[in-house]
C-alpha cells in the first residue's frame, strides 16, 4: 500500500507541475497553419495561400503552384470577418523580387479571404477563402 501511495503522490505532483507550466499559455502561443481554397478570378486562378502563426507573428504565403498575374501592380489584400478590406504589399518588388510571404499588421484582427488586387487598375484579380476566419 505505501508504494501505491508514493506513486499517486508523485503522479499528482508531476501533474500539478505540468499544469503550472501550461498556466498562462494560450492557444495563440502555439504554432498553427491553415490553407485557403484555390484562388479564383479573372487573372489569379492558381494556387492557394497559407496562414501561419508562430512566435506571435502572423504571415500569409502563397503556394508553389501560385502564378503571379501579369498586371502592372498586383498586391496582397485581405478581408476580415466583418468585411473590412486591407491592402498590403505588392507581390513583385524592385529587381523582380517576389513578396511570397507577407506579415499581417496588428490592426488586422482576422482574415476570412485573401485577395490579389491590381492597385493600378483597381480591380480584383482573384480571391481565396479560409473555411473559417483565422486569427
Amino acid at each position: 500500500m505505501p508504494a501505491r501511495l508514493l506513486f499517486l503522490s508523485l503522479f499528482a505532483a508531476t501533474a500539478a507541475m505540468g499544469c503550472e507550466t501550461m498556466k498562462g499559455m494560450t492557444r495563440d502561443d502555439a504554432s498553427m497553419s491553415m490553407r485557403t481554397s484555390k484562388f479564383e478570378g479573372v487573372k489569379a486562378n492558381t494556387g492557394t495561400a497559407a496562414f501561419m502563426k508562430a512566435d506571435g507573428k502572423r504571415t500569409l504565403t502563397w503556394s508553389d503552384d501560385f502564378t503571379i498575374p501579369d498586371t502592372p501592380a498586383p498586391h496582397w489584400q485581405v478581408v476580415d470577418s466583418r468585411g473590412n478590406v486591407y491592402l498590403l504589399n505588392r507581390l513583385v518588388i524592385k529587381d523582380d523580387k517576389k513578396n511570397r510571404t507577407v506579415e499581417l499588421p496588428s490592426y488586422v484582427r482576422d482574415v476570412a479571404k485573401v485577395q490579389i488586387w491590381c492597385a493600378f487598375a483597381e480591380v480584383l484579380l482573384g480571391e481565396a477563402s479560409f473555411e473559417k476566419a483565422v486569427r
